[in-house]
């Protein structure tokens, strides 16, 4: 049986008037229920969908969906709207019919979680017109960095067999304000362009359509070459070019609200423009040609790291930078929200705020290739909050989540990874709101809305980020994972013949004296890349934040910090917290115990035994290492090891890049 994710899906039962500018009724079709008419703008299939989920669910007075052309609702633009109530009515107002559905799941979220709902005054428009999930999903159904099994999408049995979750996936983005989908992998196959899977990609836009939802597509550089069979993918070459209109064409003949492409170029392999020198803007502008008659658009990622430096964290900004104001203007630079690749924690990727004459797009990772895949409970609105910390939400015009969604029966593998997924589009639609919020609705509304469960919950959800961070890479520790699929600790990884930004010692670079990358001036200089004042406090050692303390600076194992311990005792008191809080979040469920069904309170209670005890892994993998370099003994407040470092450093997961480990296969304490 499938189980339905709740998100902000609440849907409604008795139904409302619709009417038009002037008020007048324009329906021509008519439902009666038991205490209410509603009716209906023929041949508008995203006001039946917003028609459709009042009518099911909403249990207070009359709704009444209205279309304005007023001042207000027009300033608000196409998905913005208002709720308003007047007497017993409850008024939903836009200047379209897509912002009355997003009125619909607004009013229903207030009543999944029993808000007051008798006088409202609301006005909302999202932050980003593109507000958009990146799936890493192959053609073969396997999902690079997923987590909850095979792909949704089902391309051997498309288009001819279309599965429920499909619709199901559509309403719950619509739900949260998620408005776009790019169905493929980054790592794109050129037969997603062929006609055959254009056909595919054309049922599930279909689909898509009546809850807003428009279908992009990931492209492969190199599909003139593959598909067309020239002889080169050059973006200056004419035939090329005339290539790609054609194809763009031929996608918006099937598809007419398609989106556009999202490209990764001269990345870890991938073909792009730089194989015929020339630079990432002339790609990127020759495609940006191709789509613009159709309103298309161009996403561009900044993730590259060719070995052009020594730090691979200053690569992307010294492509990328130079560039800037030489893109067309429906091209979105896509750059990650830190310069390497979705740790734990990482500072903001220091391109934001230095392309002023560029639109830049933040790349966030909903699923959680580095922080535990679906075995762990990471909250990721604070990181994400965290970000916004450095980079005003104003400063860029778009925001991409890379999903973690498959097609396991709860969607994510963790039913708690589904926050991140609520939480990516909530916050994409406002990047206001606040971590404990967000919390709050998803909990009320998937889980139910006692106090007594809603509190400890949301607090276990709130430290859950921070408790990664301290028992994998505290105080700006990063990258020391295990080879290929990141799972579990390897600080200690040599491969022969990888690249070294490949392998765990390039980041930590821990030897007798100290650990840490060096990024001041007297080191890579990455820190000259950010803007002033905050480039100097980050380049002294004194006064860098700690948390990024050993990202910017090789510290040495006797540094003091600003708690008076050593550098050495603060890691293994991170550490040992880390530990600690793990534990306790299988107390806090424990709790929870009688207010969930037992299916679900199983599962997570399965996986936070997990996570404790992963934690305990990592805790004594990277200290027992690094101890060999500080030759320290432990604090006396901190726990002795349980692992033998030379049983830990025989680990070797058989997994591949496309699943999470279980339980049989991990260490136990």
């Amino acid at each position: 049986m499938i189980r339905l994710l709740v998100l902000s899906i609440c849907m409604l039962a008795s139904g409302g008037w619709l009417r038009a500018e002037n008020g007048s009724r324009l329906w021509l079709r008519q439902d009666t229920t038991a205490n209410a008419t509603v009716k209906c703008l023929l041949h508008s299939p995203v006001l039946d969908v917003a028609q459709a989920e009042l009518k099911q669910t909403w249990k207070g007075g009359p709704v009444s969906l209205q279309l304005f052309s007023d001042a207000e609702h027009t300033a608000l633009g196409r998905e913005g709207y208002t709720i308003r109530t007047s007497g017993n009515e409850t008024v939903l107002g836009a200047s379209s019919e897509t912002g009355l559905l997003y009125a619909a799941y607004h009013l229903l979220r207030l009543q999944a979680m029993n808000a007051d709902t008798r006088s409202l005054h609301i006005s909302e428009k999202p932050a980003y017109d593109v507000r958009i999930l990146n799936h890493w999903d192959n053609l073969d159904g396997t999902i690079e960095r997923g987590y909850a099994g095979h792909s949704l999408w089902k391309w051997e049995e498309l288009p001819a067999t279309v599965s429920p979750r499909y619709e199901a996936y559509a309403r719950a983005n619509a739900s949260i304000g998620i408005n776009a989908t790019v169905l493929n992998n980054v790592n794109a196959s050129p037969e997603i362009l062929s006609t055959a899977y254009l056909q595919k990609v054309k049922a599930l836009a279909d689909i898509f359509r009546p809850y807003n939802i428009k279908v992009y597509l990931s492209v492969n550089f190199a599909s003139p070459m593959v598909l067309g069979k020239l002889p080169t993918a050059d973006p200056l070459c004419k035939e090329v070019a005339e290539w790609w209109k054609t194809k763009v064409h031929e996608i918006y003949s099937l598809i007419p609200d398609f989106g556009g492409f999202l490209v990764k170029a001269n990345s870890e392999g991938q073909p792009g423009p730089c194989d015929y020198h020339r630079t990432h803007a002339e790609g990127a502008n020759m495609m940006a040609e191709a789509l613009k008659p159709y309103g298309g658009i161009v996403m561009w990622r900044a993730f590259v790291y060719s070995p052009s430096d020594s730090d691979r964290a200053k690569q992307a900004y010294l492509e990328f930078q130079p560039l800037d104001g030489k893109f067309l203007d429906n091209v979105i630079v896509q750059v990650k929200n830190g310069p390497i690749d979705f740790q734990p924690r990482e500072p903001y990727s220091p391109l934001f705020g230095a392309m002023q004459h560029t639109p830049l797009m933040v790349e966030f990772q909903v699923t959680q290739e580095y922080l535990g895949h679906s075995n762990h409970l990471a909250y990721l609105a604070p990181m994400w909050k965290e970000f916004f910390t450095y980079v005003p939400s104003s400063s860029i015009q778009a925001v991409a989540g890379v999903s973690n969604i498959g097609d396991n029966t709860n969607w994510c593998g963790h039913d708690f990874a589904q926050a991140n997924w609520y939480a990516f589009g909530r916050l994409a639609w406002n990047p206001d709101l606040t971590s404990e919020t967000i919390a709050q609705e998803w909990l009320s509304q998937t889980f139910g809305t006692d106090p007594k469960f809603i509190q400890p919950v949301e607090d276990m959800m709130m430290r859950s980020r921070e408790a990664v961070v301290d028992y994998m890479m505290p105080l700006g520790l990063h990258h020391i994972f295990a080879w290929g699929h990141h799972y579990g600790p390897e600080p200690w990884c040599t491969i022969p013949g990888a690249r070294p930004d490949w392998l765990p010692s390039y980041y930590h670079q821990a030897d007798k004296e100290g650990i840490g990358f060096n990024r001041s001036h007297t080191g890579s200089n990455a820190t000259a890349q950010y803007p002033e004042p905050l480039a100097q406090q980050l380049d002294s050692i004194d006064t860098c934040p700690e948390e990024f303390l050993l990202w910017f600076h090789h510290a040495p194992w006797n540094h003091q910090m600003k708690s008076g311990a050593t550098l050495w005792d603060e890691l293994c008191r991170h550490y040992e917290r880390g530990v600690k809080e793990a534990g306790s979040f299988c107390q806090t469920w424990d709790n929870a115990k009688p207010y969930i069904d037992a299916e679900r309170w199983n599962a997570v209670a399965e996986r936070l035994q997990i996570q404790a005890n992963d934690a305990v892994w990592w805790k004594d993998a990277c200290l027992l290492y690094f101890q060999k370099f500080s030759r320290m003994p432990f604090p006396k407040d901190v726990s002795r090891p349980v692992f033998k470092l030379k049983k830990l450093m025989k680990v070797k997961l058989p997994i591949s890049n496309y699943e999470c480990p279980t339980p049989e296969m991990l260490p136990q304490p």
